[in-house]
This record gives C-alpha cells, structure tokens and sequence, in this order.
C-alpha cells in the first residue's frame, strides 16, 4: 500500500505532467486523489512547478482542512464527484486551449470519432457556466458527468475522473486532442457523427477491452 507522502508525491508529479503537456499554465487547473477520508488536492494559488509534498492539503468530506495552505478553490466539485462517482479515484480538472475554447462556445465534444467513447459515453458535454467554486458550478458538473468520466466546462475549461491518477491523465490528454480536432474540422463544415448503434458498438468494445486489460 502506497503511503500518504508518496501519494501526495504522486499529485505533484501529475500536476507538473499536466503543465508540460500544455493542459494548465501558470496556477490554473486542479488535480485530487481521493483517501478513505476525504482527498488530497493541489493547493490555491501555487504554480505546479513550485509544489511540494507538503503543499498537498487534505480535505475531509465535510469540506473541512487543516493546513498551512487552502485547498483548491474548485475543492467543492472534487468532492462531490467522488461523492456520486463509486469509481472515482482521481479526479484532474484543466484550462486546456481546446477544451477551452469548445468551453468558451458552450459547445460539446459530438460523436465525430469513436475515440469519444473514452469520457464514457456518445458525447462530451458542456457543463453551463457558474461561479468557479460554488456550489452551482458543482451542480452544473455532476448533471454534464450523468454516465460520463468527462465534461467540458461553459467558459471555464474541462474536468474528467479515472479509477487512478495515471488514468485520469491518459483521459484528460485524449479529450484535449479530440477537443483539437473537433475545432480544427469545423471551419471546413460540420463533421458527420457516428449513429447511437454504432457509439453503443465502441463501448462494448471499449468495455471488452478493459477487461482484458
């Protein structure tokens, strides 16, 4: 069983991942494991490349923390997304530039490749915007997540959820190069999409896959 330093340990370098990777700048976006009391998530207002081990706050499922820092301002919708999602176990919320600007249009990702079969379902929704860190904004994000792993987020960016950190990477890189394409495609005209059958055939097969896995 992995300690809860290196699972702090493990944050930061998921953290670090994502600004490398170009899913956050500066002090934007989020990342959280979940623990059996609660979950640790990055801390406000401190750069991914400056955290430490110890930046890494602790957050009860009643909100509450005890800590030299205070916990992300978004705190609110990584708990409650562990709180309806049994299979949670990480949860990275990004500022990503395509996800972004999709966001911005308050437009979802449709079923124009299969690949959207990823975030858990025929579509990539857009969340309706709300203040960042109230409690309607985590409203507004569990009603996008309905039988999904990923949403894009109305003027604000994107949140996804895995059963692992690793995971949860993995699945925020792949909705920001689908939000890529996507854009990329509708200046030429609309993309056709696929049918609900043949979305229904990619999970199956998705699913099948996993368990292999």
């Amino acid at each position: 069983m992995t300690n809860v330093k290196s699972r702090r340990q493990l944050l930061v370098d998921a953290a670090v991942e994502t600004s490398r990777l170009g899913l956050n700048h500066g002090m934007s976006g989020n990342l959280s494991l979940r623990e059996d009391d609660g979950f640790l998530i990055t801390p406000s207002a401190c750069p991914h490349e400056r955290l430490t081990a110890q930046d890494i706050v602790a957050v009860s499922w009643d909100g509450a923390w005890t800590s030299a820092h205070r916990p992300s301002s978004e705190w609110r919708f990584h708990r409650d997304i562990y709180r309806h999602h049994s299979d949670a176990g990480a949860v990275i919320h990004t500022h990503s530039p395509w996800c972004t600007t999709l966001a911005c249009l308050e437009r979802e990702i449709p079923a124009f490749h299969y690949m959207v079969a990823m975030a858990g379902g025929d579509s990539i929704r857009c969340a309706d915007y709300a203040l960042f860190g109230s409690e309607q904004l985590s409203v507004n994000i569990l009603s996008a997540l309905r039988d999904r792993k990923a949403c894009l987020i109305g003027h604000h960016g994107m949140v996804c959820f895995e059963r692992d950190l690793h995971s949860a990477l993995a699945l925020a890189v792949e909705v920001e190069h689908l939000a890529r394409l996507y854009a990329q495609a509708l200046p030429i005209g609309e993309p056709s999409r696929l049918s609900g059958q043949q979305m229904t055939a990619v999970l199956q097969a998705f699913a099948g896959y996993r368990r292999q896995g």
